[in-house]
């Protein structure tokens, strides 16, 4: 099972953080290792000053393809969930200044707290889901695919000419605009179309 992480999805997210809009999907990824389920405490490592979360909406690979047309492309999901991709942002500008590549600050261990999951039929509509991020209460993110500059399919078909894709295997779709510091004691609560799915604290 590989996490699959997409950058750059939401163009105010791109702006927000002065990064260019992309032409073609920014891929990243992360190890088994960073998942981490059943809402269990995130603890802030000691090797990094600056976490940030950035809260995503997760597909759930349903079965292997690779070469994936499009239009064919629905068909390897079948649910999805939510997840933030907690990223150390001080290692990650350390490295973007020199060229160099992100896992240091992307994949370390639990930076990728996943929900459980929901069949994608349960929405009327994959592109007009709201999803939202509040930390102590307070909302930080609010995201809507509507907003996505690469659509799920897009996504799945784009990534299957490199990689093959796994049953299980899990695909970040992005993150809106808002993204910031997290601190010890925080709570992180987070929504799919009205439904909690996220609900943990930072330690």
């Amino acid at each position: 099972m590989k996490v699959i992480a997409i950058g750059r999805n939401y163009a105010a997210h791109a702006k927000e953080l002065n990064n260019p809009i992309p032409s073609v999907p920014v891929i990243f990824m992360k190890p088994d290792t960073a998942v981490l389920k059943d809402n269990k405490p995130f603890y802030l490592p000691e090797f990094s000053s600056d976490i940030h979360y950035e809260l995503e909406i997760v597909l759930k690979i349903c079965k292997e393809g690779k070469h994936i047309q499009e239009k064919f492309a629905a068909n390897y999901f079948e649910e999805v969930g939510l997840g933030i991709d907690f990223t150390a942002r001080d290692i990650q500008s350390q490295h973007k200044e020199k060229g160099l590549p992100w896992e240091l600050a992307k994949a370390f261990d639990n930076s990728a707290a996943i929900s459980s999951f929901v069949p994608k039929s349960k929405f009327e509509n994959l592109y007009d889901l709201q999803f939202e991020l509040q930390i102590n209460k307070e909302t930080r993110q609010n995201g809507d695919t509507k907003n996505l500059l690469f659509p799920f399919e897009k996504i799945i078909a784009f990534v299957s000419q490199y990689i093959t894709l796994k049953k299980g295997d899990l695909i970040f779709t992005g993150t809106p605009e808002g993204v910031g510091q997290v601190h010890a004691g925080d709570h992180l609560e987070a929504w799919l179309a009205g439904e909690q799915l996220l609900n943990f604290h930072i330690k």
